[in-house]
């Protein structure tokens, strides 16, 4: 199941890298521009924090499975990365907007959150 655990969470660890650095890089209207549009209703501080939170839970899925140092903080990432993907929901749901991605993601990161503490 390690092998599971291990290319689940690189699969997450890339796309929520790649989330993240994209809302800390760019404007929010550049990101509405580029289909995010709930981006022009929230604070720019606002969309900086939820890129930061999907870097560092990117990060917390790897890093410490990697460097064998403190692994249960890997499914902990996973936890926060579903709660993280809770609010999106919401948001799109509040927003009436698709929300299967958020849905899928949250799917996956519970998924990598029970293997994570199965293999620990």
């Amino acid at each position: 199941m390690i092998i599971a655990l291990w290319i689940i969470n690189i699969i997450l660890a890339f796309v929520f890298l790649a989330a993240g650095v994209t809302k800390l890089a760019r404007t929010p209207q550049a990101l509405a521009d580029s289909g995010m549009t709930w981006a022009t209703d929230t604070s720019t501080d606002a969309v900086k924090a939820i890129g930061a939170v999907e870097v560092l839970g990117a990060l917390g899925l790897f890093l410490p499975l990697a460097t064998g140092i403190a692994p249960v903080l890997a499914p902990i990432a996973a936890i926060g990365l579903v709660l993280a993907m809770v609010g999106a929901i919401i948001v799109h749901l509040k927003r009436a907007e698709n929300f299967m991605v958020p849905v899928v993601l949250l799917v996956i990161a519970a998924v990598s959150a029970i293997l994570g503490f199965i293999n620990l």
